[in-house]
C-alpha cells in the first residue's frame, strides 16, 4: 500500500492531535487520579466528527476511511487510553455495529445521536463467568408475547455506567454461539442496574461497569439482526475492534516513545545526557522499531477494509503485536525513566499500567495466537 498518507489523512490526524494536546494530556494524569475523566469530552468528541468517522453522513455519520479513523484513534491513544475508549466503543463496536446490522428505525433512532456525542453506546459482551469462551454466555432473553426478558449479568463493560444504550448479547437459544441474539437496550429500562468497577490497574479514567438484568422487558424491535445471529454479529465486529484497539496501542507506545527520548535529553549521568549511554539508546530503539512495526499492521487492516478485502486474521495479528508492542515499550520507558518513572509526576507509570489490559480485553493475546494459528493450519485449536 502507498505510505504516503493524502492531504485529507494528515489534517485529520492534525485536528486529532490539536484536541489532544490541548484538551487530553494537560489532564491525563489528574482523571487518573481520581477514576473519572471528564465526562464532557464526549459532546467534544462528537463535535469534532470523531465519533461519527466511517459511519455514512447520510446516516448522520462524519464519513471517512478506516485510515482516518485509525490516524484519529492512534493521536487519542497517545493522550489518554480511557479517552481512545470511549471512542473505540461507542463508534467502533455499538455504532457501527447498528450501521452495518440494524434496522432503519434503529440507525435513525441512535446514529445521529451516537456520532453527535449527545448519547453513549457500550458494548455488553463479557460476563463473570465468561470471557474468552463468549459463546457459552449464560444471559438469557426469554420470549414473552412480542417481546423478550433478559435475565442476567455483564461484566467490565466500557462507558458502562455513561451510556445510554447497550448492545447486549443474550442466549435466546440452545447452547453454543448459534443461540445467542443481540439486543439494543435503553439503559434507563427497569430492571437494569449498573455498577461501577473501581480500583483498576489501568485504565482508570475509563467508566467500567458490571450491568445487572433483572427481567428487563425490551420488545422484538430492539433485536438486532436476526435471532441466533449475534454471536456472528460480535465476532465481526470485535474484528474492528481490534484494529481500533491497535491503533490505540500504537498511540500509546508513540507516547512511550516521546516521553522516553525527551527524559534522555534531559537526564545527566556519568558527566553526560543517558541519551548518550549505548544501553539507553538500546532501548529507545527496540521502542522505536516496535511502534513502527505496530502502526504498518495496523494500516495494513485499514487498507484492507477500505478495499473489501478479508482482514480477520490481519487484525488478530495487529492487536496481538501492537498490544505487546505497548507493553514492552511502556516497560522500556520505565527503565530510561529510573526511579522516577515509578512516580505519578512522570507519565510512564500510566502508561505501562494502561498498557497491560490491551493484552486482555477484545480477545487475549493467547485468543489473537489462536485464531491466527486456526487460518494458518485450518485446524481449530478452542
Amino acid at each position: 500500500m502507498d505510505l504516503n498518507l493524502s492531504p485529507e489523512h494528515e489534517a485529520s490526524r492534525a485536528l486529532a492531535a490539536e484536541f489532544v494536546a490541548r484538551e487530553v494530556t494537560p489532564h491525563a494524569a489528574e482523571w487518573d487520579r481520581r477514576e473519572a475523566v471528564d465526562r464532557t469530552i464526549v459532546k467534544r468528541l462528537g463535535d469534532l466528527g470523531f465519533l461519527g468517522l466511517t459511519i455514512p453522513e447520510e446516516l448522520g455519520g462524519s464519513g471517512g476511511d478506516h485510515l482516518t479513523y485509525c490516524l484519529v484513534l492512534e493521536e487519542l491513544g497517545r493522550g489518554d487510553s480511557s479517552v481512545r475508549g470511549i471512542v473505540s466503543v461507542s463508534l467502533g463496536l455499538v455504532a457501527k455495529t447498528i450501521a452495518a446490522h440494524g434496522s432503519d428505525n434503529q440507525r435513525s433512532s441512535w446514529l445521529p445521536r451516537l456520532c453527535a456525542g449527545t448519547a453513549l453506546g457500550c458494548f455488553a459482551l463479557t460476563e463473570p463467568g465468561t470471557g474468552s469462551d463468549a459463546a457459552n454466555l449464560e444471559t438469557r432473553a426469554l420470549r414473552d408475547g412480542d417481546d423478550w426478558l433478559l435475565t442476567g449479568s455483564k461484566l467490565f463493560i466500557t462507558n458502562g455506567t455513561w451510556a445510554d444504550v447497550a448492545l447486549v448479547f443474550a442466549r435466546t437459544g440452545g447452547p453454543g454461539p448459534r443461540g445467542v441474539t443481540a439486543f439494543l437496550v435503553e439503559t434507563d429500562t427497569p430492571g437494569l442496574t449498573r455498577r461501577e468497577v473501581r480500583g483498576k490497574l489501568g485504565l482508570r479514567g475509563q467508566a467500567t461497569a458490571e450491568l445487572t438484568f433483572e427481567g428487563v422487558r425490551v420488545s422484538d424491535a430492539a433485536r438486532v439482526g436476526a435471532e441466533g445471529q449475534g454471536f456472528k454479529i460480535a465476532m465481526g465486529t470485535l474484528d474492528k475492534g481490534r484494529m481500533s484497539l491497535a491503533a490505540g496501542c500504537v498511540g500509546l507506545a508513540q507516547a512511550c516513545l516521546d516521553a522516553a527520548v525527551r527524559y534522555a535529553g534531559e537526564r545527566t549521568q556519568f558527566g553526560k545526557p543517558i541519551a548518550g549511554h549505548q544501553l539507553v539508546q538500546r532501548h529507545l530503539a527496540q521502542i522505536a522499531v516496535d511502534t513502527a512495526a505496530a502502526r504498518l499492521l495496523v494500516w495494513r487492516v485499514a487498507d484492507l477494509i477500505d478495499r473489501g478485502q478479508p482482514f480477520g486474521t490481519e487484525a488478530s495479528m495487529a492487536k496481538l503485536f501492537a498490544s505487546e508492542a505497548a507493553v514492552r515499550a511502556a516497560d522500556r520507558a520505565l527503565q530510561v525513566f529510573g526511579g522516577y518513572g515509578y512516580i505519578d509526576e512522570y507519565p510512564v507509570g500510566k502508561y505501562l499500567r494502561d498498557a497491560r489490559v490491551t493484552t486482555l480485553y477484545e480477545g487475549t493475546s493467547e485468543i489473537q495466537q489462536l485464531l491466527i494459528g486456526r487460518a494458518l493450519t485450518g485446524v481449530a485449536a478452542f
